[in-house]
């Protein structure tokens, strides 16, 4: 069997994290089994359209490395990949629905069904439709739409043939679900438009899709979309629902609610490999049997797995049928570790000196020490402790811009020194600086430092500190010869004398 999946979003706005997982579940799927996905864009209503949502969804996919085989920009034998470009074929499928009698028009105006449903609901009924137009004669409907009348098409469930059971790859055997559904569900709207589920159905069918993986939130049209299948004597895919995603306060995830949409993680600066990886294990969390009835464990949710990995290791039957809470301090880990990951390579640390540039250009555009060259040799004594890469001029503003003493954090270490120590140890300092200028290297400031504490009798960690406040002014960071070592011995003297001055006064 040919494996062709699709990700069919809206363009009703910016991509969200539920929908880039549902992208990324589509693509390891599909590369896991040798085959493909398409990218089809569902634009049938068009009172939500958002302009440039599909120049969004794209940028987004492309940014976190899901690169769709077909689709808006990568033309094949499926198109087009618009659904408001293929009305033809929508229009064709409801007229086989209403010469099989599986369908039938409906005359009623909103006002009127508004109507009929309160009635039915006062009534205690739980159909939302009293299928007045079924009763329609042939020749009734024929003048009707000669007349112009707008109509819209409806399913007619009084006539529905033998349906599969409904059957999930992640729910299983389902329970019938029928009762759940509207009376008589609409297939084409009155501005000739498709509902989702009639133009997903012919997609589906006319693409030769053979997985279909997408939200839990569709999971209660499952039956219509099957009876739509049977009605039009087609042969269903194969479904896998995934269970929708929550915000750690367990409330349903949504982009009218908080920041969800991706858009706001590429403007986070987060890693794409590193939201990939979060958004892939959130409910991948169930051994699987294999047909020999061997085992297969699930990664934990913080196991570090490119793409590649993450194809390699993919199984739906792993996914779990429970809601998944997305955890930011899961996101700061597995960032954390790509970070560090990347480090190892120099080019790719220089290509991370680079973005810091450009984000330092807006933040500290007064620092002359933002060249990537001198921000790649900050993030080479930073790099534990960076979780993002935006973050590296407020972990270490120090090497940039002049430190600023008046914060409570500088001010509360000076509690632990004595002026005399204090001035002790940034006399001792300075000296040794400036008798041996071309001192250079870690290892060279790393002597001299030593040197200098021992030359003042001061204990080493009164020293240190000293040092710390006048040249950074926080509490923790690099080791002082690394601090040194990056700020060169003429800043280095600067701060020293200016911090001497500072507590003199």
């Amino acid at each position: 069997m040919t494996v062709l999946l699709r990700f069919a979003p809206s363009p009703t706005g910016a991509l969200h994290l539920g929908g880039l997982r549902t992208a990324l579940y589509n693509h390891l799927f599909a590369k896991k089994h040798g085959g493909q996905w398409i990218l089809r864009i569902e634009d049938t209503d068009a009172s939500r359209y958002v302009p440039g949502a599909v120049d969004g969804i794209r940028s987004a996919l492309a940014w976190a490395g899901l690169s769709y085989d077909f689709g808006p920009g990568m033309n094949g034998p499926h198109g087009p990949y618009h659904q408001s470009e293929r009305l033809d074929l929508y229009h064709s499928y409801a007229r086989r629905l209403l010469e099989s009698g599986h369908a039938y028009r409906c005359f009623c105006s909103p006002d009127k069904l508004a109507t009929t449903r309160e009635r039915l609901a006062r009534a205690g009924s739980n159909s939302t439709y009293d299928k007045t137009c079924l009763h329609l004669t042939e020749g009734e409907v024929a003048r009707r739409v000669r007349a112009g009348e707008k109509s819209i098409v409806r399913l007619n469930d009084d006539r529905l043939p033998p349906r599969i059971l409904a059957n999930d790859i992640v729910f299983g055997a389902l329970r019938d679900a029928h009762a759940s559904l509207p009376t008589d569900p609409v297939l084409l709207k009155s501005d000739l438009f498709p509902t989702y589920h009639l133009a997903s159905v012919v997609d589906d069918h006319e693409m030769g899709i053979s997985h279909v993986i997408r939200g839990e939130e569709w999971l209660p049209s499952l039956p219509l979309h099957l009876d739509l299948y049977s009605c039009l004597s087609l042969n269903p895919p194969q479904f896998a629902h995934l269970p929708i995603l929550l915000n750690p306060d367990g409330s349903k995830m949504s982009k009218r609610k908080g920041d969800v949409a991706v858009l706001d993680f590429m403007k986070g600066e987060w890693e794409p490999e590193a939201l990939i990886n979060w958004l892939a294990l959130a409910g991948w969390g169930q051994a699987a049997r294999s047909p020999s009835d061997s085992t297969t464990n699930a990664p934990e949710s913080t196991t570090i797995l490119t793409l590649p990995e993450l194809i390699a290791q993919f199984d739906l039957a792993c996914l779990t049928q429970r809601r998944q809470v997305l955890e930011p301090a899961k996101l700061a880990y597995l960032n954390k570790h790509y970070l560090m990951r990347s480090w190892k390579n120099d080019q790719e640390t220089l290509h991370h000196a680079h973005r810091i540039h450009d984000l330092m250009q807006t933040s500290l555009p007064s620092s002359p020490h933002t060249t990537p060259e001198y921000i790649a040799r900050v993030i080479h004594v930073l790099q534990g402790r960076i979780t993002n890469i935006k973050d590296v001029p407020s972990l270490a503003p120090y090497f940039f811009v002049r430190p600023d003493y008046a914060t409570p954090e500088a001010q509360s270490m000076l509690k632990s020194l004595s002026n005399d120590d204090y001035h002790r140890a940034l006399e001792a300092m300075t000296r040794r600086l400036v008798a041996e200028p071309d001192t250079c290297g870690v290892s060279g400031m790393a002597s001299l430092v030593h040197a200098a504490c021992d030359g003042t009798g001061l204990k080493q960690k009164v020293f240190m500190t000293a040092l710390r406040h006048a040249l950074t002014a926080m509490k923790t960071g690099p080791t002082i010869p690394e601090t040194i070592d990056i700020l060169g011995v003429e800043r280095t003297v600067d701060r020293l004398k200016e911090a001497f001055s500072i507590r003199t006064t």
